[in-house]
């Protein structure tokens, strides 16, 4: 079945999300037997959790431990490192500082966003060859002790992940496994949130975070096992729970990888609410197009029968309107929605 003929017969009708085991992927066969259990994921469902993804625990565990502690101290050292004061949206970001959906009054998490930093920096590794940086300044608290080397090695080993992910992706979408290799380098942004409980009414219009599709290609989520939160939205418009299972990551379509695909893969609405009474923390780690990479359908997404439905975009700037428009809709700052 071609890509377009999966996309026609595809309901998004779905009442579960599906598991997909990489821990064997050492030929090419098996890579690309891979790909297709990632190509009925997301044309279906646009999610799917990975196991034996290969992140050793200890590292989750000293993020996870670093979070906890960081986002315990009082707000005022916190906002030091608010993330609004640099063009870049680097640092810590309050509650309430966005507002995904324009819907709601208000996104009831913080967080702390980083961009790609070596754990040790080499000499001239920011730079390119006519001396433009190619990576911005990430922002680092000064408590507690070891936050930036357990941020900086988690994000390296998702980052891993993510790039034998993407290799999977091009073979579910019958191109060269190495189509995307120059052009998702170095973007990923990575959050690491706490989610407080939700006590309000149920019909209160400030959430854990709004309904919402994700800007980039893909998203890599580690949640916390043992809390609910997530949820994922199918074509019945039925939340579907995207259960914690320890030991796996949420993998989520964005729009841009959609808009790439011509929409054959799904970028599904999902949203996060905190009704468990404990609080909640998750990391994800979005990966993008680099920001210099034209986006346009890709020629095995587009047919006679399904012509291409967007034209060519710039992948920096389309990412950066995307966040102009979510922080914009705040509530938290001024001249945010009331």
């Amino acid at each position: 079945m071609s890509l377009a003929e999966a996309a026609t017969s595809a309901s998004g009708a779905f009442d579960s999300i599906p598991i997909i085991d990489i821990g064997r992927a050492s030929s090419h066969e098996e890579r690309v037997a891979l790909a297709q259990q990632i190509r009925d994921a997301c044309v279906n469902v646009g999610f799917f959790y990975i196991k034996n993804h290969g992140i050793p625990e200890e590292i989750i565990d000293e993020v996870l431990s670093a979070m906890k502690t960081y986002f315990s101290l009082p707000v005022e050292t916190k906002m030091k490192l608010y993330h609004r004061r640099g063009a870049h949206f680097r640092g810590y970001e309050p509650l309430l500082d966005s507002n995904i959906d324009p819907a709601n009054r208000g996104d009831l998490y913080e967080g702390f966003v980083i961009g790609w930093e070596e754990l040790v920096p080499k000499e001239g590794d920011d730079q390119k060859a006519d001396n433009r940086p190619t990576t911005i300044e990430n922002l680092w608290p000064s408590e507690p002790t070891g936050f930036r080397e357990a941020f900086i090695n988690y994000y390296h080993a998702t980052f891993d992940v993510g790039k034998f992910l993407h290799r999977l992706f091009a073979l579910a979408l019958d191109l060269p496994e190495t189509f995307f290799d120059d052009k998702l380098k170095r973007c990923p942004v990575m959050r690491g949130l706490h989610y407080p409980p939700q006590t309000g009414p149920e019909d209160d219009r400030i959430v854990g975070i709004g309904a919402h599709a994700d800007f980039e290609c893909f998203t890599i989520l580690w949640q916390e096992p043992g809390v609910q939160a997530l949820q994922v939205l199918n074509s019945k418009n039925q939340w579907i729970n995207a259960t914690p299972i320890p030991g796996t990551l949420v993998i989520n379509i964005g729009d841009l990888l959609s808009r790439w695909t011509n929409d054959i893969f799904r970028s599904t609405v999902h949203r996060a609410i905190n009704r468990s009474g404990v609080r909640r923390y998750s990391i994800p780690l979005f990966i993008g197009a680099d920001p210099d990479v034209d986006v346009e359908p890709l020629p095995s997404c587009v047919s006679p029968d399904r012509p291409a439905r967007y034209e060519i975009i710039n992948s920096g700037e389309y990412v950066r309107q995307r966040l102009r428009d979510m922080y914009q809709q705040s509530i938290g700052t001024p001249g945010g929605a009331q």
